[in-house]
């Protein structure tokens, strides 16, 4: 397969496969904050790509220049890289595709990721993203796990997927995952539309934590933690200075304080419930363009 290049094949252990896609699919940069942090932690190695050359449009997704050493310009092209290593704890190995979302062949481009996932034998495909959402930056970033398969639903405690309306990538290549057998679920963390320029490692922690817990991994996410206080603390500087906008995250934050004791579940899991209500009616009511990515 010309567009698939796999350089060397590691023998892996029961393989996740853990896919996230800069663009539409990533909102405040969490998924791919989350899923770049696993691969720096983990020392993942390099073994396979998708070239770019057939899978986009480069008058809309630019290669960058670069100066290596200050003289030698280096053109540096989307890249879709799989990588492994180990799951700490978890007696398996992980695969991770850090990518970037596609504007074109998009099931030619899926049918790519689940053909190594087979070849690797993979008994599952989990997705990050992040979508942004009416949530304050002074809260844990709620998190929804979905999946369409019922015997994965129970198993990991998933919700059945409902969603329905304009998707990414990663709804395509849940669907691939579908008709090649695969077994497939998604996580999605929420962040605040009102930073949705700012990168998010409070929804990268978030989607990180939620992982570890679904695939019964130990992952220290110290870093994570100093990132996400670092960033709490500088947008709530920016916030003070506007009245409207303070007000605004205040009101944010009474709703979610008081659908947490209302709903008497765990924080977390209240906020997602209402997460996926609001997102739901959201998209009957209007069409926020393709910065909001709402894809379950």
């Amino acid at each position: 397969m010309a567009d698939l290049n796999v350089e060397r094949r590691p023998t892996l252990e029961r393989p996740v496969l853990v896919a996230a896609f800069r663009g539409w699919n990533d909102g405040g940069q969490g998924a791919s904050l989350a899923a770049g942090y696993l691969a720096k932690l983990w020392n993942a190695q390099r073994f396979a790509e998708i070239d770019a050359e057939n899978f986009y449009d480069f008058q809309a997704t630019r290669p960058t220049v670069s100066l290596v050493d200050g003289y030698t310009r280096q053109i540096e092209w989307p890249e879709n890289t799989f990588l492994y290593a180990p799951l700490p704890g978890a007696g398996r190995d992980a695969i991770i595709l850090l990518g970037v979302e596609p504007n074109l062949r998009w099931r030619t481009f899926c049918d790519y990721v689940t053909t190594l996932a087979k070849q690797f034998n993979v008994e599952l495909v989990l997705t990050l993203g992040s979508l942004l959402a009416d949530v304050p930056h002074t809260r844990p970033a709620p998190v929804t796990g979905s999946a369409t398969d019922p015997e994965l639903i129970e198993q990991l405690n998933l919700q059945a997927s409902r969603y329905e309306g304009p998707t990414g990538v990663v709804g395509v290549l849940h669907d691939a995952c579908g008709q090649a057998g695969i077994k497939s679920a998604s996580l999605w963390a929420a962040v605040p539309h009102y930073v949705s320029l700012t990168p998010s490692p409070r929804a990268a922690k978030a989607l990180v934590d939620r992982l570890s817990d679904l695939l019964q991994a130990d992952v220290d996410t110290d870093e994570l933690d100093e990132a996400a206080e670092s960033y709490a603390q500088q947008v709530s500087e920016a916030v003070a200075a506007d009245d409207e906008t303070s007000a605004y995250v205040q009101d944010l934050e009474r709703r979610v304080d008081e659908l947490a004791e209302e709903a008497d579940l765990p924080t977390g899991d209240a906020i997602a419930a209402e997460l996926t209500r609001f997102l739901r009616e959201r998209e009957n009511d209007d069409d926020d363009g393709p910065d909001v990515a709402r894809e379950h």
